[in-house]
């Protein structure tokens, strides 16, 4: 795993053999990238990057030049994992919080401009998460929520629903506040 781009670019991330966490690949996670590139000024981005795993998504918007970025995982050796890696690439600005990404939603006062959410593709009421972000008032005005997920999942008839991107057996689902 490495990190794509930005001033990190090409930094590899070598999560101990202990994490059980499902790495975005990076040709998708490239490819989504290559995406949010078209619809993101990242220095103006407020990002929360929920079910955070390696933390490889996070990395890489801060890597970016995000404004700011919250990682949210449950599991206590990916948070340690995530805040280590974060202080060891010098990341600033960058906030590795250990919660359960849920209940993050229903406490936080804060709102983003981007909302990654890349929950186990085997955890039942996952989408719970963009209902969640949208009751909450969780995104910024013209904020974007991107749900990764399995194929088997369709989420076109959803009201705030902008487009589905497909890589491999990945796929981001972008909602859109406005």
């Amino acid at each position: 795993m490495r990190i794509i781009s930005g001033k990190y670019r090409g930094r590899a991330i070598v999560p101990p053999k202990n994490l059980k966490a499902r790495p975005t690949t990076d040709f998708a996670k490239e490819n989504l990238f290559n995406v949010l590139n078209n619809m993101l000024d990242y220095e103006e981005c407020d990002v929360l990057d929920l079910f955070s795993g390696t933390g490889s998504i996070a990395y890489e918007f801060a890597s970016r030049g995000a404004k700011s970025v919250t990682s949210v995982e449950v599991n206590g050796v990916h948070h340690a994992f995530i805040k280590d890696t974060a202080r060891k690439l010098g990341c600033e600005n960058f906030y590795a919080v250990h919660a359960n990404a849920f209940l993050y939603l229903k406490n936080t006062a804060k709102s983003f401009d981007v909302i990654f959410s890349d929950a186990p593709y085997d955890l039942a009421g996952s989408e719970q998460i963009i209902e969640l972000v949208f009751s909450g008032e969780r995104l910024n005005d013209d904020g974007i929520l991107i749900f990764e997920h399995s194929s088997d999942r369709d989420f076109s008839e959803h009201p705030r629903f902008l487009q589905t991107r497909s890589y491999g057996s990945v796929n981001f689902t972008f909602f859109k506040k406005n």
